[in-house]
């Protein structure tokens, strides 16, 4: 079969030659092209998506499929890496690209994805407006196909003699970057002193065999390439930034990929999920002392975003709190410094474990604080209504609350055996796992040890001598339970020093209570605690004045600590406590006593 071409048509295979050779020509000086990676993305739409908004903000916008099924985002390419190092800078100065954009090389862009139309389109030729001779036309013509392109086999992988010798050309930061890349997934856990030591080449050793390849501890140029590439992908992702918030006088790196501003409640500053990561981060900052810091570490572990389960940790100017279950995780940190109270809790649910554990520690060697804190509240922690301090959060309740108060410097705490009956959990103060070392049914009282010690600021001294009838009596109770951070004074007067029914172990008071005073502290007018707080009788026959209450009396309390080999302290003869203290202490010494199940 003869294949016939007109006059026009050798000129068109002639100019399609030209363009070939010219593309050949551009691919040769293509390798010396760069391009400004912005981000990646996981999933193709994702990035064909991101793609095309950061196009129409930046133009000359390319997509590349990552030899780890990422998606590279980048603009180029550009001629020379000292162009492409001049537009980086340019646009992070201009603040439209994150600052661990970087420049790239291209070696691991694999086929393009974007722009997805545009190619230069070959025209189909045209037939020469000069008639073929009768008998060609009767011939069928032949048009040449294109020959396909071959893929050009891979570079054969270095042999160790090479991979030493480009390792041996490398810079002080590049060697500091394959460390960081390294500890970043996990293999590396020592110092970043850019030396390849006994430990980075055991980190190595550990990459190359996750990765399934040779385990010689010396990467090669392809694998160092893919190493830092993922690295780089990853930070992408998260969208590492640092955030300076400048009324909360806080500096901190933040993944801003995975949430966003939403607003400022004193004493905290929201950051909410963004398309369902799973992760939420909350700036603390506030006014106040030392009280201030504690009040806050007590009532964070009421939070729904602190799970029970985890470390408890306060210091004299810090804590730490973590929590963890079967939906959540979360990390908090807080210290008292030039009269402000500054930190962060970072919470993720479980999938983003892995993510975290390296999110968290850049977290915490980037926070920083600076002169300035959220504007004051209605009040402190110590003294303020819970939603007053908690600005939407939502809370952790107990079953219920009672009161109870502190008998010794260790913590010790004596509450009313209802108080604790039939809990799965007790806590004292909300904050500190307690559980039962003595218990008396019939006197109606518990003793309960914190489970760690604590150091009270005051504990009772009892007064173990009869007080006259008719003496005032000031009991010291939570009285609307875990409603309110402080506990609530109740004045009232002896009636009897015997229950209704001549029981000696108790008295009668006339006083107006509540569930939540129950276990509380009665104290006498010498500000020493003559009993503990029992309400009513249970008798379903009978419903007795509501100002009718009974209590313990201290003499019988001390005999049963001292059965139970207790110690507790007894107020001298002569020591007689004002009002003003007496308020101050009953503050101190009271506790809320929680039962939860």
């Amino acid at each position: 079969m003869r294949m016939v071409f007109g006059t026009g048509r050798m000129a068109y295979w002639a100019a399609s030659l030209t363009v070939i050779a010219s593309i050949m020509g551009m691919g040769a000086h293509a390798q010396e092209q760069r391009w400004v990676q912005i981000e990646a993305q996981r999933d193709l739409d994702g990035a064909l998506e991101r793609a095309a908004q950061i196009d129409q903000q930046l133009g000359n916008v390319s997509g590349f499929r990552l030899p780890s099924d990422w998606y590279a985002i980048s603009v180029g390419p550009f001629d020379s890496e000292a162009d492409a190092f001049n537009v980086r800078r340019q646009l992070r100065a201009e603040g439209a690209i994150p600052a661990d954009a970087f420049v790239s090389n291209g070696s691991d862009y694999l086929e393009q994805i974007f722009p997805t139309s545009g190619a230069v389109m070959t025209p189909a030729p045209t037939v020469p407006e000069e008639v073929a001779p009768p008998e060609a036309q009767e011939e069928q013509l032949t048009v040449l196909e294109p020959e396909p392109e071959l893929t050009p086999e891979p570079e054969p992988e270095e042999t160790l003699r090479e991979a030493q010798a480009a390792e041996r050309a490398l810079d002080r930061d590049a060697r500091a970057d394959i460390q960081v890349a390294l500890q970043w997934f996990g293999f590396y856990n020592l110092g970043i002193d850019a030396a390849f030591g006994p430990g980075t080449r055991r980190a190595m050793t550990a990459w190359q065999e996750d990765r399934g390849y040779e385990q010689t501890g010396v990467l090669t140029t392809r694998q160092r390439a893919e190493l830092l590439e993922s690295h780089q992908s990853e930070l992408a992702a998260l969208g590492m930034e640092t955030w300076r918030d400048e009324e909360a006088g806080i500096s901190i790196d933040l993944p801003l990929a995975m949430i966003s501003f939403d607003r400022r409640e004193t004493p905290f500053v929201h950051f909410e999920e963004n398309d369902e990561s799973g992760v939420q981060v909350l700036l603390i900052s506030q006014s106040g002392t030392q009280a201030t810091l504690f009040g806050l570490y007590e009532i964070m572990q009421t939070l729904e975003i602190v799970p029970l389960e985890g470390m408890r940790e306060r210091q004299q100017n810090s804590f730490v709190l973590t929590g963890q279950n079967d939906d959540l995780r979360s990390h908090s940190f807080a210290q008292y410094r030039n009269g402000e109270v500054k930190g962060f809790t970072l919470i993720w649910t479980p999938e983003r474990d892995g993510q975290m554990q390296r999110v968290l520690p850049m977290m915490e060697s980037s926070f920083s604080t600076f002169s300035g804190s959220l504007p004051a509240s209605a009040g402190q922690p110590s003294t303020v209504q819970r939603t007053a301090l908690l600005s939407g959060l939502s809370v952790r309740r107990p079953e219920f609350s009672r009161s109870g108060f502190y008998i010794d410097a260790t913590g010790t705490v004596l509450t009313s055996a209802s108080a604790v009956a039939n809990c799965g959990r007790i806590t004292i103060d909300e904050a500190y796992n307690a559980r039962v070392v003595a218990r008396d049914e019939e006197l109606g009282i518990a003793v309960l040890q914190p489970e760690t010690p604590l150091v009270p600021m005051a504990f009772a001294q009892f007064h173990d001598r009869e007080t006259p009838l008719g003496s005032e009596v000031t009991i010291a109770g939570f009285s609307f339970e875990d409603v309110m951070a402080r506990p609530v004074l109740t004045f009232g007067r002896i009636e009897a020093m015997q229950g209704l029914n001549g029981e000696t172990e108790t008295m009668m008071l006339s006083a107006e209570i509540r569930q939540g005073d129950l276990g509380g502290p009665v104290f006498g007018t010498n500000g020493a605690v003559i009993g503990l707080l029992q309400g009513q009788p249970q008798d379903d026959a009978r419903q007795l004045p509501s100002d009718v209450n009974f209590a313990v009396n201290a003499a019988v309390i001390q005999e049963f600590l001292r059965a139970s080999n207790i110690s507790s302290g007894t107020l001298r003869d002569d020591v007689i406590v004002g009002p003003e203290m007496l308020t101050r202490m009953a503050g101190d010494l009271t506790v809320l006593v929680s039962c939860w199940n």
